[in-house]
This record gives structure tokens, sequence and C-alpha cells, in this order.
């Protein structure tokens, strides 16, 4: 049997969702708690990866086991037994063959900027102060984004991805008070691309770059001309869209 687990996660204190050795990641103890209340050696697969930091508000994963679970009563151990910074919000019965990564549709990702200084949002916001962006350019040159579909130009370089090719449906930016949101949401995402976006467009806020080099950027098909990636706590995974039909 196949069990959707649906969770959020604090990333401060992981090395991403990813198992690696020598570091801590949520994917492992998720495992390993897992493992240990069911008493089987259990393997989880996420439907994506999030750098180190990075926070999810909602990621789904995937495990099997041979007997049926009492979801609610599962749940409930399971987040006794995990740190307080995973929070299982669900589990659930899938059809055998449904898979968290392979299956999902759409992804949305939030990157969230406080303009000033706050002591209380430094683990989740990049603070920026003494400099004012231009939202309305920022929000022109994020339109630009719909219209490709290769964007080789903000994916990590050293990446074994078969293709570049992302199909982005929504990119805007939303302000309100001094919290500055970015919402990107796509089919698929290539490693450190939102915070690389995120960065370029920052660019663009503050002057240094114009829409038109946006279309300069994507067209080079080159890192470097791309804007730096921003701190990765202000990153957060915050949807994960599935067909209908996978649920039992």
């Amino acid at each position: 049997m196949r069990y959707f687990i649906e969770l959020s996660f604090n990333g401060k204190n992981y090395h991403g969702w990813q198992i690696q050795p020598n570091a801590v990641s949520v994917q492992e103890t998720v495992t390993t708690a897992l493992s240990t209340l069911l008493k089987n050696k259990i393997t989880i697969m996420g439907a994506g990866r999030t750098d180190t930091g990075v926070h999810a508000l909602q990621l789904f994963a995937h495990f099997d086991i041979d007997y049926k679970l009492v979801e609610d009563e599962m749940k409930q151990k399971l987040n006794a037994f995990l740190p307080d910074d995973i929070v299982i919000n669900a589990i659930f019965l899938v059809n055998d063959d449904a898979h968290a990564r392979f299956d999902a549709t759409s992804r949305s990702y939030e990157y969230r900027i406080f303009l000033g200084r706050n002591p209380f949002l430094l683990d989740t916001t990049w603070q920026i102060y003494q400099q004012q962006l231009d939202i309305k350019k920022m929000n022109e040159a994020a339109s630009i984004l719909l219209e490709y579909t290769n964007f080789k130009c903000f994916s990590k370089s050293k990446t074994d991805v078969r293709t570049y090719d992302c199909k982005i449906s929504k990119a805007v930016w939303v302000l309100n008070d001094s919290k500055l949101t970015f919402h990107i949401t796509a089919d698929r995402f290539l490693r450190n691309m939102v915070r690389a976006i995120v960065g370029t467009l920052i660019d663009v806020g503050l002057g240094k770059k114009t829409k038109e080099d946006i279309v300069d950027i994507i067209k080079s098909e080159d890192r470097s001309k791309a804007g730096l990636s921003v701190p990765p706590q202000g990153l957060f995974l915050s949807k994960v869209i599935y067909p209908k039909g996978i649920i039992k």
C-alpha cells in the first residue's frame, strides 16, 4: 500500500530535504521516525528537493507499507516523534502507482522580503533596508518570464538535468506594508532557480538592470549574466498540485 504524507517544515536546522552524507536533512529525519514507529525499513520519496535553510509550507512525500494504517493515529504518533520544526499535516492512502515527485503537475514558491529590520523575522525573510525598490518595474520584468521556457540562465551551473525547460504560469510581486513577497508557479523548477530569479529581479528594482536585460539574460542561457542568488531563509515551497484521482 502506498501512502502520501503532507508536511511542513522550518528549514533553518536542516541541510535541505534530501538525504546526504554527514548532514542532517528533513528526509532523513522523517525516514528515521517512520521506520522506528512502523518497525520497518521505510523509504520515502519527496515531491522535490529544497536547499539548505529553505522552508516548506506544503510538501508531499510517499512511502510503501504492506498493511493498512489508521491514518489520524499515525499522524499523531509521527508528530509526537518528530522535532517541533517538522509537522505532519496529513497521511492518506493513494493509488499504488501514485508518485509524489513525478505526478506533481505544478509547484509554487514564495520568496519573502522584509523592507526594514525585524529581529523576529530573521529566520524567515531576507531583510533589505536603506534601499528603495521599484516594485512596478520588478513586476513588469517578472511577467516576461511567462513568455519563455528555457531557464538555463537561472540554473545552478553543475546539475544533471536533461532539460532546462520549465513552464512558468505565475510570477508576481505583492507588497503588503513592509512585507514584499514574490509568488511563482511552474510545472517544475531547476536547482537554485527561484533564488536566482529573485536576485535578478531585485537588480531591476534597484535600477541595475532593465526588463530588456531580462530578455537578453534568458536568451543568453548563461548563469553569470543573471543576478546573485538571494539568501535561502526567505524561500518557501508553498504549494504542490496533483491530478484528481490519485487518492483512494
